[in-house]
């Protein structure tokens, strides 16, 4: 490990790795030679739900279930977790085949996000939930304390939306997949039949459905 990535490493995480073989792999796309970032990635997951499940339980003590688990989904998705990694500059850092990094692997939300998620699971393995919860308090904070209100999902708001107006419920399709296997591209439809439709795009299928659900709402409201 250079010590550049190192010296990166120790300042963005708060955490001087032990074991760096670790934090490569956390780094390691499935498209390069060495272990990759799944396994880490799984637990990563896993510790950053309850480290923020802490936090807003805490943080908010009047509110109910249902508001915190709005906050919590929306603090642990995939896009945020990417918008995460963007803000850290993950991307330089990542360990990519050279097809997956002519494809764009670094800028893809589906690989940053899971990336940030594998980085937390190396940090708990060596500091513990206490430095795991560190680095995510550190990384997350402004989101958590400014969300005035628990935001709803696109997807349930539109549904609420719809339900409102007496009109049908949403349909989402999917239109179309491209790209390559590593790095794929989800384009999904969402309509209200007999009154409006939206397009999103997404690394996943439940990326694009949020997005063309987010679009569509955007448009009726406008």
């Amino acid at each position: 490990m250079s010590d550049d990535l190192l010296l990166w490493l120790e300042q963005t995480l708060g955490h001087r790795p032990e074991a760096p073989e670790r934090f490569l792999s956390a780094l390691t796309h499935s498209s390069h030679a060495g272990e990759s970032y799944q396994r880490l990635e799984f637990l990563g997951d896993r510790v950053l739900g309850l480290v923020m499940g802490e936090w807003l339980y805490a943080q908010f003590p009047k509110e109910p279930e249902g508001s915190l688990s709005r906050r919590l989904n929306a603090l642990v998705s995939g896009e945020t977790c990417a918008e995460i990694g963007k803000e850290i500059g993950v991307g330089p850092h990542l360990r990519l085949g050279k097809q997956a990094r002519d494809d764009g692997a670094q800028f893809s939300t589906y690989v940053l996000g899971d990336v940030v998620e594998a980085l937390i699971g190396a940090v708990f393995l060596e500091a513990g939930l206490e430095g795991a919860r560190a680095f995510v308090r550190k990384a997350w904070g402004d989101r958590v304390l400014k969300q005035n209100a628990a935001p709803k999902h696109p997807k349930a708001e539109l549904q609420e939306f719809a339900a409102a107006k007496q009109w049908r419920p949403p349909v989402y399709a999917i239109a179309r997949k491209s790209g390559p296997h590593h790095a794929p591209t989800f384009t999904v439809t969402v309509e209200i039949p007999g009154r409006a439709s939206a397009e999103g795009n997404g690394s996943s299928k439940q990326e694009a459905e949020t997005e063309a659900a987010r679009a569509l709402l955007k448009e009726l409201k406008s």
